[in-house]
Parts: structure tokens; C-alpha cells; sequence
């Protein structure tokens, strides 16, 4: 399939079932003897599968209980029930906080929600939670609370299953929406929509969720504190769309029209990450929208690149070195077959346990390359700017003829006598005609000088 149509399923993991030990404060199904509590100002939505005797039963002011067949409760009669010999207070857990935007909540799925087997490719942390063109799946059968608190007002999607029902058009979620269950599974700021398309460009769109990429670390991070784990590297590198920074090779892909994600991928498959060498590489490649900086300004625009982010199960000094050998093959490879697969340029980052100055490395060429363009480029700005400003006559430029070493080695000359007849000329160099200034000077007198920057010769047509 081609990145045009593929689809990618992300499950919801978590569920209000009344029959998931998890969801219980005692950490089981409440069972005969017990009085179960379900929090009077708490929502929620209770699938429940199978017949249940208690002994007393509190329920919210606000919810439902979904009843599959044949499932039921009945009031204990005080018969014997094995494995409930004394009874308690069971109270249900609070699912408010579940939400949408926590990374550990999801898992990647088949399109009949099996588990997605495992394999070389992951993740970065933005892209674990569903994306614009994303088919989100809540399993069949259960109920569920989720909270979409979003720093965008809506959040997009290509489908939504729930309870085995696969709502994939604007107007049946917009049904669905108006239903009674809706309210109880799903609260918080953010909209959901589904658009029913998927993403229509061969060379990938955009997972859709920078936005919210403070959100998605803060809950990946919440059980460390909020802190990253320290890496095997000094200076680690930290890719688009991730929280953390990691060890191995970053590779930027400027590409054309030709290029296709998904046939790119499989070709990396294919012919290098299924070599034993690197059976333990895992790389995660998508397009991500990278913010372009001028001078280390950062401009409100963004450049569309393919990100390709290489890490290993090496440790120690050797962390990151096989995805570095695995990010050069990639690049020798772009250098050979880089035009025909749609890719125009490329620049690898590398940072491993063995680098000995700590310094993430880049590829030379691109490096050097961006520098002096941006050297030459400020230069033509700067040296058109001034021009524009001297040919509008804004802008007036000093003289540059330099003074003559010998005029600065002179001693002053003294102040001429009243009576000279003229002064030193230091351009034309050509003492004047004497001249009576105490007369009247005639109408009819001449005075001609000799100016070597004029040739009478030049005006002749």
C-alpha cells in the first residue's frame, strides 16, 4: 500500500468494565458479600458482562450501566459464595483523569484490532497517540471514559470504532455524538471530528499533534517526575516529535513530488534493517513540518521534511554506534539512488556513547554547504540594501580618497600675506590669473581653468 492509502489503527487501552479487577480500589471484581460504591459526582459508563449478586449497591447521580446478554445484578440472599467469605466496601475507580493525549494509553493494532506484531519500526512519542488520519478503535464490548483536553479546538480523525461499530463519515459521528452514551465517554475541551480521509499525499502528511506536544510528555513523563531518563551519551540527539533525547543518528530528507514514504520505508526494510548486523536497530520515519530560522531567528513558517531517527539496544560506549553505521549506509545509498527515489538532499546527525568529545556530529557537506549560503546570501542583502538606499538618496557615501602620506607628514604652511594674489589649488593644482580684486572686475573677463577629471573631447557627439 502506498502512504496514500495505508491506514494506520491506534486502540484505546483502558476500560470501565465492571469486571476488570483494575478498576476496583481492592484491586478485584466485587463479589456477594460486598456494598459496591460507584462515587455519586463521578460519570461514567459501565459495560457489564455477566450476572453479579451484591450485597448493596451506591450509583452515580450521572451514568449508565451497558448490559450485555444475559448479564444482570441480584440482591445476595445470604447463601454461600466461594471465595467471597467476608464482605467490604468495594469502591470504583475515578477514570477522570484517563487521557486522550497519554502515550501509554494506545497501542498500534491490525485493522481487526489484533496487536500489531513487533517489528523494526516505532514511534516518536507525538505519533504514538492518533493522528490526523489516524482509524482510532475502542474495543467491542467494553466501556470506556476519556478525557480529550486539547490545545487544539478540534481534533481530527479518519475513523472512530465503538462497541464494534465502525463510525467513518462525518454525519454518522455527528449521530453518534447526539446519542445518551456519548457525554459519559467522552468529556474535556477538545472536539473530536472525523473526516472519513485518509492522508492524501504519497509522501506522508503530518502526524497533526505538535500542538499538543507538551501534553503528550508531561503524561509520558508524569511516573519519572517529569524527568528524562539519563542517556548513554553526553550530548543526545533530540528528533521532532519526541520528548526525550536519544542515542544514535538522526537523518533530514528534502525531497520532490517522486518521493513515496511508504515504498521508502520498505525499501530500508528490505535491504538494510533486515541484516543480522542490525537486528537490533529500530527506526521511525515520517514527515514532520520543521520551523525555519534565519540567523537564529525562528520564523513563524515551517520547511515539510522526511525524519528518519535511528536508535539501538547497545549500551555503554557502543550505545547508538550500530544506528550510526546504519544511518551512513542510508546516506551512501541517497548519494547513489538519492534522484531516482525522489529525495534531493539529505544531512545525517549522529551522537553515540564513543563520541569522544561529546559533540553531536552532522554531515560535513551539509553543514558547510547551509554556512556558506547563508554567508553569501547575507552578503547580496546587505551590500542591495545599501545601493537601494544610495541610488533613492537616502543614504550618502563618504569620500574614499585616501589622504596622501605626504600632505600628513607636512608642516602646516603659515597663513598667506593680505597681499597674495590666489591660494593653492590641492585638485587643479593651477594658480588663478591675477586678478585687481579692489577694481571693478570687467563683464567681458574670462577665467579658464584646467580640470584634469574633464575631457573637452568626451562631449564632442
Amino acid at each position: 500500500l502506498s502512504a496514500a492509502t495505508a491506514a494506520v489503527y491506534k486502540q484505546w487501552i483502558p476500560n470501565t468494565n465492571f469486571e476488570t479487577a483494575s478498576n476496583w480500589d481492592k484491586g478485584r471484581v466485587p463479589c456477594a458479600r460486598d456494598v459496591v460504591h460507584f462515587e455519586k459526582d463521578k460519570v461514567v459508563s459501565v459495560f457489564v458482562r455477566s450476572p453479579h449478586a451484591l450485597t448493596d449497591m451506591y450509583l452515580p447521580m450521572n451514568g449508565e450501566f451497558v448490559l450485555a446478554a444475559g448479564a444482570a445484578f441480584t440482591a445476595f440472599d445470604g447463601s454461600w459464595d466461594p471465595g467471597c467469605d467476608s464482605g467490604g466496601t468495594v469502591r470504583f475507580g475515578d477514570a477522570e483523569h484517563r487521557a486522550w493525549f497519554d502515550p501509554t494509553l494506545w497501542r498500534d493494532v491490525l485493522p481487526g484490532g489484533e496487536p500489531r506484531p513487533g517489528g523494526p519500526i516505532f514511534s516518536v512519542d507525538e505519533e504514538r497517540v492518533p493522528c490526523r488520519y489516524d482509524d482510532v478503535i475502542f474495543q467491542p464490548e467494553t466501556s470506556f471514559r476519556v478525557n480529550t483536553d486539547s490545545s487544539q479546538p478540534v481534533i481530527h480523525l479518519r475513523s472512530i470504532s465503538v462497541m464494534g461499530q465502525e463510525l467513518n463519515t462525518p454525519s454518522s459521528w455527528a449521530g453518534y455524538l447526539g446519542g445518551p452514551s456519548a457525554p459519559l465517554q467522552f468529556h474535556g475541551n477538545g472536539t473530536l471530528q472525523v473526516t472519513g480521509t485518509g492522508c492524501p499525499d504519497k509522501s506522508g502528511c503530518a502526524c497533526g499533534n505538535a500542538l499538543d506536544g507538551p501534553r503528550i510528555c508531561a503524561a509520558l513523563l508524569r511516573a519519572s517526575g517529569g524527568q528524562c531518563p539519563e542517556p548513554a551519551c553526553k550530548n543526545p540527539l533530540q528528533p521532532l516529535g519526541h520528548c526525550c533525547g536519544v542515542c544514535g543518528a538522526t537523518i533530514n530528507l528534502d525531497f520532490t513530488p517522486d518521493f513515496d514514504l511508504q515504498k521508502y520505508q520498505d525499501r530500508l526494510i528490505q535491504e538494510l534493517l533486515s541484516q543480522p548486523k542490525y537486528a537490533g536497530v529500530q527506526m521511525a520515519i515520517s514527515k514532520v513540518h520543521k520551523a525555519q530560522t534565519f540567523l537564529g531567528i525562528v520564523s513563524r513558517s515551517t520547511t515539510p521534511l522526511i525524519q528518519i531517527v535511528l536508535i539501538d539496544d547497545r549500551a555503554g560506549v557502543q550505545a547508538g554506534t550500530a544506528a550510526e553505521q546504519l544511518a551512513a549506509d542510508i546516506m551512501e545509498g541517497i548519494a547513489q539512488h538519492g534522484e531516482a527515489l525522489g529525495i534531493s538532499s539529505g544531512k545525517m546527525e549522529v551522537a553515540t556513547g564513543s563520541t569522544a568529545s561529546g559533540q553531536v556530529g552532522s554531515h560535513p557537506v551539509s553543514r558547510t554547504t547551509a554556512g556558506t549560503v547563508m554567508g553569501l546570501l547575507f552578503s547580496l542583502l546587505l551590500l542591495g540594501g545599501i545601493l537601494f538606499l544610495y541610488r533613492k538618496g537616502k543614504l550618502r557615501l563618504p569620500s574614499l580618497r585616501p589622504p596622501r602620506s605626504w600632505d600628513r607628514l607636512e608642516e602646516p604652511a603659515a597663513p598667506a600675506p593680505a597681499t597674495d594674489k590666489g591660494f593653492d589649488n590641492p585638485v587643479f593644482n593651477v594658480e588663478p590669473p591675477d586678478v585687481d580684486l579692489g577694481e571693478e572686475t570687467p563683464k567681458d573677463l574670462q577665467v579658464f581653468y584646467l580640470n584634469p577629471l574633464y575631457d573637452a573631447s568626451e562631449t564632442e557627439t
